[in-house]
């Protein structure tokens, strides 16, 4: 029976090491927080789900104001600086050479196409300074020669159809002073017919990404909230538990 002792006190002695590894763990636990508990707060998958969602509506908030800010809010900047005037028409012509344009006729395909360009010609009444009178600030930028730029198509009649009222309206119009936009320092002979951008339109452009950008930072911070309250919560429970 000798041979067999050394194995049996083998055994022994590392079963009294694996419980003296379990022990000491069990006893951390009892006498304090795991250190889990500090490394990271308590979380279900749909408070994962619900940060993740505010962490997006942030995100595209600020991504629509930086959308926003480049093509509204910039031109609208722009826009303030024209001040309102009374204009009267001089005269309107089309000019003889047609302007080039493209077009989509279908999947992969781009036609290309002519368009009348209209001029109008206005007296400020305030200084009686000519000026080229355009439909709005886009237009300028597109076509600075042009009263408007119209959408290009096929059909040449139908462009100078709508070319020919626009110059009969304002040929009607001859001496009948009427409200337009310009700069008041002079840099620009451009004059405006209205503007694009009002204030309206900037109060939305700020209020609807304002808002999501809350939304998400509300969602956060009530998920972090929870996950506080959730941890405070069982860290009394433990500590009632030992008492």
């Amino acid at each position: 029976m000798q041979p067999f002792s050394i194995p049996v006190q083998i055994t022994l002695q590392g079963s009294r090491r694996c419980q003296g590894r379990t022990a000491f763990p069990t006893s951390v636990k009892k006498n304090g927080d795991p250190p889990e508990v500090h490394r990271k707060l308590p979380s279900s998958a749909g408070e994962d789900r619900a940060m993740l969602l505010g962490f997006a509506m942030m995100g595209f908030s600020i991504l629509m104001f930086f959308l926003l800010g480049t093509t509204i809010l910039k031109p609208f900047m722009l826009s303030t600086q024209r001040k309102e005037s009374n204009c009267t028409t001089i005269h309107t012509h089309i000019m003889e050479d047609w302007l080039d344009c493209a077009f989509s006729c279908g999947m992969d395909c781009q036609g290309q196409g002519k368009y009348p360009c209209l001029q109008v010609f206005v007296n400020l009444t305030h200084s009686g300074q000519k000026a080229l009178l355009h439909y709005n600030e886009e237009a300028v930028q597109i076509n600075s020669k042009c009263f408007y730029t119209p959408k290009c198509h096929r059909d040449r009649n139908d462009l100078l159809n709508s070319a020919l009222d626009i110059k009969e309206f304002f040929d009607h119009k001859n001496g009948t002073p009427f409200s337009c936009f310009y700069y008041p320092d002079g840099q620009s002979e451009d004059v405006i017919l209205i503007k694009k951008y009002n204030h309206m339109v900037v109060f939305h452009c700020l209020f609807w990404p304002s808002l999501t950008l809350l939304g998400g930072a509300l969602i956060v911070g009530m998920v972090r909230l929870t996950q506080c309250l959730s941890l405070q919560c069982g860290k009394y429970s433990t500590s009632v538990r030992d008492q």
